[in-house]
């Protein structure tokens, strides 16, 4: 990290890096990490790639009807590029963190799910173009999906998302953003 680099990105970097330092030691103990990988694209011409790392600690309540309820941390480095002509800033990162709510079949060689989560980003900019803007570097990321995990040892994952990101007005003007996104996943 430069020493011209703003303070708050500094910090995100320093959180990160206490984080996976935290979680190291509980890998040992964790039933699942995972990778996901996944393009988006969202209104105003921006695309996004997002690259996360997924703890499911392998949690399990309310089963019904061979599903049941389970929880999921995922921890997400997002790069958006604003393809808009009149973009003041065509390349933006996001980083962020989200527990994701699943119900998911018990047992079988394909496990559907549906998933909800709400979770907090940090944007790198907030001015997509001159008269479109975030306002705060301050984000919160709420999603909806469907997916399936699949395979023997349940190692694969397949799912779509759509997700809105906006502060919840603690800052004015709150346009936000909505991404529909794919993503692919393997567990360890």
């Amino acid at each position: 990290m430069t020493a011209r680099a703003p303070r708050w990105l500094k910090r995100v970097f320093g959180y990160c890096y206490a984080a996976l330092f935290v979680a190291c030691p509980v890998s040992a103990h964790a039933d699942q990490f995972g990778i996901q990988f996944g393009p988006g694209i969202a209104d105003h011409d921006v695309k996004k790639l997002d690259l996360g790392v997924v703890w499911d600690p392998g949690l399990q309540w309310w089963h019904f009807a061979g599903f049941h309820f389970t929880v999921v941390g995922e921890f997400h480095a997002a790069y958006w590029h604003v393809t808009e002509t009149a973009a003041t800033q065509p390349s933006i990162w996001e980083f962020g963190v989200t527990p994701v709510f699943r119900i998911i079949k018990d047992a079988g060689w394909l496990r559907p799910f549906l998933e909800a989560g709400v979770g907090v980003r940090m944007l790198t900019h907030v001015e997509l173009t001159p008269d479109r803007s975030l306002s705060s570097a301050f984000q919160f990321a709420d999603m909806v999906g469907v997916g399936a995990q699949f395979g023997d040892h349940q190692n694969y994952q397949a799912g779509l998302r759509f997700q809105h990101i906006s502060n919840a007005d603690l800052k004015t003007p709150n346009p936000g953003l909505n991404f529909i996104s794919a993503y692919v996943q393997y567990n360890f």
